[in-house]
């Protein structure tokens, strides 16, 4: 089969080399799909550039999720058959065993579910690890106020998004953080009850007059860097913070003190702390909450299998949902 390889951890993802690669076997308990979607991830570059903890056996091949047709299955498999369409929820795959920026993968049966009614294959793709990774940012906090308010930066990325879509589903005011007004208009019609400029010096004011008496209850961070400390400024008493990403880099001088009076709250979130069960388990609420409003994955673009460096760059650039990968046409 045709693979994307990376050789090494630490040189990113403009190292990696498209050559041929045995094709996987499926052992007890798994299926080898034939993959025709493959979605690109930022934590994909943080594997690559040595920023993740994982330990792949190398060659290694990057990518988490993706769509494709099962071609064989191992021993002691129930409940999937050659031929059937399947998706990748969250697993090893692309982290310690190789991912979905191939021809073919190995993926355990456990981590394999069906397509949602009435998606595209361009909207499953790339789905189940943005909206897990989103599960958890608002889930992970069991007292959060039912009609509360939630902020989230970068809203107009893949995990963006997908917070955006859940907590509008849950019932939370969404308020979104997005440079661009052309994607800002597209997250209004998404969920998003109000978006602000992070890059408007008045941001924070602005929103403290939308609310009025209201405050942020909780705050989903998928920036980092000086951004972070200001969302902290806008949280109200007992408010949180859920850490998804930092593609800003480290917070500069952070001021512990801005936690004691309000009593904040800061969590990371990893989904990697999920078992295959448990994320196949809490997929189907994830679609059930978003047939609610109607809502499916937002898909920036579609790039041909030899054009991943490509991909690599527009998600770089920050794009307006996900970005594939057809690995076949």
């Amino acid at each position: 089969m045709k693979a994307w390889l990376l050789d090494s951890i630490g040189g990113g993802v403009g190292t990696l080399r498209i050559a041929d690669f045995p094709d996987p076997q499926p052992a007890a308990g798994e299926a080898v799909l034939s993959i025709s979607l493959a979605a690109l991830n930022p934590a994909d570059r943080y594997l690559a550039e040595g920023q993740y903890p994982a330990k792949p056996e190398l060659p290694h091949i990057l990518g988490r999720d993706g769509i494709g047709t099962v071609l064989a299955v191992g021993p002691g498999v129930a409940g999937v058959k050659v031929g059937d369409r399947r998706i990748i929820v969250r697993s090893e795959i692309g982290v310690n065993r190789r991912g979905t920026l191939a021809e073919k993968v190995a993926v355990p049966v456990a981590s394999l579910v069906p397509v949602p009614q009435g998606w595209t294959d361009e909207q499953a793709a790339g789905a189940t690890l943005v909206y897990l990774t989103a599960w958890q940012a608002i889930d992970q906090w069991t007292d959060l106020p039912a009609t509360g308010v939630v902020l989230v930066s970068g809203a107009s990325g893949g995990v963006g998004v997908a917070m955006t879509h859940l907590a509008s589903a849950m019932g939370y005011t969404v308020v979104g953080l997005s440079r661009s007004k052309e994607k800002s208009a597209v997250l209004m019609k998404q969920g998003a009850s109000l978006m602000l400029d992070p890059g408007d010096a008045e941001w924070r004011k602005k929103l403290k007059a939308e609310l009025g008496a209201r405050r942020v209850d909780l705050a989903i961070d998928n920036i980092g860097g000086e951004l972070f400390s200001q969302m902290i400024e806008t949280l109200g008493e007992n408010g949180r913070v859920s850490c998804v990403g930092r593609l800003a880099g480290p917070v500069p001088q952070f001021n512990t003190a801005s936690l004691f009076f309000r009593r904040l709250q800061i969590r990371g979130v990893g989904v990697y702390s999920y078992k295959p069960a448990e994320s196949a388990a809490i997929w189907p609420q994830i679609v059930a909450r978003m047939a609610t409003k109607n809502y499916k994955p937002l898909v920036d673009s579609v790039f041909d299998f030899e054009q991943l460096p490509a991909a690599f760059e527009r998600l770089a650039a920050g794009p307006m949902g996900k970005v594939l990968l057809r690995i076949r046409k």
